[in-house]
């Protein structure tokens, strides 16, 4: 067998594994470019949240114009009067004095009896668990008319590794709005939340203003990620197929 005849048929052997290793490339390099065009979106997504939650606040929408796609986020102005006597406390988890050390507690959900007669539920902030009972923290109680400033929220989804709720022992694990509304006995409250924002130079509790804007945008290293894998397969598949070429260039052995 001649050694061209022995390079056409190494050349031949690479079609499949290189069809094979073309389509994982393109795979790969798809996965990344979709990376970063999430990148793109994340980003525009987190500088419009930014925007809404620092504009002048505003009336918030009517229960049955609330769009969470439109509303969420949204900086927003209410008045009217607590009712204490139906808060519900959620666990939950604050940031402490200490970096990297959080306090332990709850947020303290309460229904505000609007001027207009509606009801919305406003998270008034964290408050330690010593401090669970009202009558533990009474100068954080708001008594008569007030007006709340704060950031609209929608439901928080319940987590698969978040304790279902249990309404008859008030124990709750996230902000339920329907939930909490219901286990009040709370009709016709608004389909929101309001995470209040921090009452300045107030050392009381509930302390407001616990709303982070941080959602994670990690689509870059992910975009990386591919990239560097389909950087491997080219760099492997180029190996492979010099391996193979230069063996079928090597003249076989000689047998007597």
């Amino acid at each position: 067998m001649t050694t061209a005849t022995i390079r056409k048929r190494a050349w031949r052997s690479l079609a499949a594994p290189g069809l094979a290793a073309l389509a994982a490339l393109a795979i790969l390099l798809g996965l990344g470019t979709w990376q970063v065009e999430r990148k793109a979106e994340k980003e525009a997504l987190i500088a419009r949240i930014v925007a809404r939650s620092k504009a002048e606040p505003a009336p918030p929408p009517g229960p049955g114009a609330w769009d969470p796609a439109r509303d969420e986020f949204r900086h927003v102005r209410v008045s009217g009067t607590f009712l204490n006597d139906a808060e519900t406390l959620v666990h939950g988890l604050a940031a402490g004095e200490t970096p990297g050390r959080a306090l332990q507690g709850y947020y303290v959900i309460t229904p505000l009896k609007r001027d207009d007669g509606g009801i919305v539920l406003v998270n008034r902030g964290f408050t330690p668990t010593e401090l669970r009972r009202p009558q533990d923290r009474r100068p954080g109680l708001v008594e008569g008319e007030t007006t709340v400033t704060g950031i609209l929220r929608a439901s928080e989804p319940r987590g698969m590794f978040v304790p279902a709720p249990d309404p008859a022992r008030g124990e709750w694990f996230n902000r339920d709005i329907a939930g909490i509304a219901a286990a009040r006995g709370l009709a016709g409250a608004a389909p929101y939340l309001i995470e209040a924002d921090a009452a300045p130079n107030s050392a009381a509790w509930p302390r407001g203003g616990q709303l982070r804007v941080d959602l994670p945008n990690n689509h870059l290293q992910y975009a990386f990620t591919w990239y560097g894998i389909a950087a491997c397969l080219v760099g492997v598949f180029s190996v492979f197929a010099w391996r193979r070429l230069h063996e079928a260039a090597e003249p076989e052995p000689f047998r007597p």
